[in-house]
């Protein structure tokens, strides 16, 4: 599907895979929510090119997931902070890393976890209705558009 017919779509999730379709988009995201913003640090910490970092960075800028924000002026060096749509992946993230963990891994094999601060246990996805608070599966929902 072209990126027109894309843009076009009332698929949330085709258009999301516009802008987040490919591998490294979600690393990049997720170090940046682990605190790497830094070209560099982003560099070396992914194992990326320079050149293919600097087009998912621009991208990710372009479809206003981030923002650059200047650090030194000689010569100019900017570091990459989450926008407000940006902070709202986080729970994406997350799920993915949970379905990860859960259908990934081979028996004994442990992947990376994420360790609520508050409680001190290891964070698992729920989906919960925002509305009243329900337990959100596949079978108590249906497609449909909001009221206006």
């Amino acid at each position: 599907m072209s990126s027109e017919s894309s843009a076009s779509s009332l698929d949330p999730i085709t258009r999301l895979l516009d802008i987040t379709g490919e591998r490294w988009s979600f690393l990049i995201l997720r170090d940046l929510f682990y605190g790497v913003r830094r070209f560099d640090a982003l560099q070396k910490h992914l194992g990326i090119s320079k050149k293919v970092l600097s087009q998912r960075l621009n991208s990710l800028v372009e479809a206003e997931m981030l923002i650059r924000v200047p650090y030194q002026e000689r010569p100019p060096r900017f570091e990459y902070q989450l926008t407000a749509k940006g902070r709202d992946f986080f729970p994406v993230l997350v799920a993915m890393q949970s379905w990860s963990n859960r259908w990934l891994f081979s028996e004994g094999e442990q992947g990376a976890l994420l360790i609520h601060s508050d409680c001190g246990q290891p964070l698992d996805t729920k989906l919960i209705c925002s509305h009243c608070e329900g337990s959100v599966t596949p079978a108590r929902i249906r497609p449909g558009k909001r009221e206006q």
